[in-house]
Parts: C-alpha cells; sequence; structure tokens
C-alpha cells in the first residue's frame, strides 16, 4: 500500500461529532490526537461531556456535547506534566477516506489548532511533508 504524502497542517472532519473541516496540525512527536475543548467530565455511566471552543468555526464554538467514553488515559502533555485524559472512539474523515480513531480532550486554548493529529493515527497511512499543507484540500477528488 503506498502512503499518501500530508502536509504540517491539515483539515480533518470529526464525522460522530458533526465537525467538519477543522484545522489540524499534524504532530510527528505527539503519540495521539487530540481535540480542543472545556468543561470536561465524566458522569457515572462514563458519558463525557465536553464544550467545544473553535473561533474559526462560529458554528462549533461553545456547543455543548455528550460522547460514550472510551477509556481514560496517562498523557504526557507538551511541557511534560502527565495529565489523565478522557478518549473517545470516533469516525474521522481524513483525505477523503473515513477511519476509526481515539481522541483525547483537552483544554488546547494556549495552541494554535483546535485539533491534533499524531503518530498512531498516521503510521502505516501517510508521510508528513513538513514543508507543505493542505494537501488533503489539494488532493480532493484523487484517491
Amino acid at each position: 500500500m503506498q502512503k499518501k504524502i500530508v502536509g504540517r497542517k491539515e483539515k480533518i472532519s470529526i464525522l460522530d461529532l458533526e465537525l467538519y473541516d477543522l484545522d489540524a496540525k499534524v504532530d510527528t512527536g505527539a503519540d495521539s490526537n487530540a481535540l480542543h475543548c472545556d468543561h470536561i467530565e465524566v458522569d457515572e455511566n462514563n458519558i463525557v461531556h465536553f464544550t467545544l471552543f473553535d473561533e474559526v468555526h462560529e458554528a462549533y464554538h461553545g456547543k455543548r456535547l455528550q460522547v460514550p467514553l472510551h477509556q481514560l488515559k496517562r498523557v504526557k502533555s507538551s511541557n511534560g506534566e502527565i495529565q489523565k485524559r478522557p478518549s473517545i472512539k470516533v469516525d474521522v474523515e481524513f483525505f477523503g477516506k473515513k477511519y476509526r480513531t481515539v481522541i483525547s480532550l483537552t483544554d488546547r486554548s494556549e495552541m494554535k489548532f483546535p485539533m491534533l493529529i499524531g503518530r498512531k493515527f498516521l503510521e502505516k497511512r501517510f508521510l508528513v511533508d513538513v514543508s507543505a499543507q493542505n494537501l488533503t484540500q489539494a488532493n480532493e477528488g484523487k484517491k
């Protein structure tokens, strides 16, 4: 299978959350995917409640969602701090194809992009060209 080339910044849609064309940073230094949100709570029925923040997409900004918890996992953040983060399992659309993946929920308010695409999602599927961006849009329709 030939791997597709992606840039350092791409668009991704999280189908289960009805979030389309989110700006995402492709980060080979990050182990897993992460989505920026706030007011993250896990209830006694293992449902994660959270509020989306994406000022670029007004329809998503402040939207409150609830999704079944996939797992609580220990994650080392970019500043080296170990955090326990809830993660969800969802369908995403990336590069014209649908994938099932895990996304951790975290406050990324200090970060430039609302979504981070990590190594586990990329491996065996994609190569990253750090000099390029938005290759998913440039290649729409090419399968």
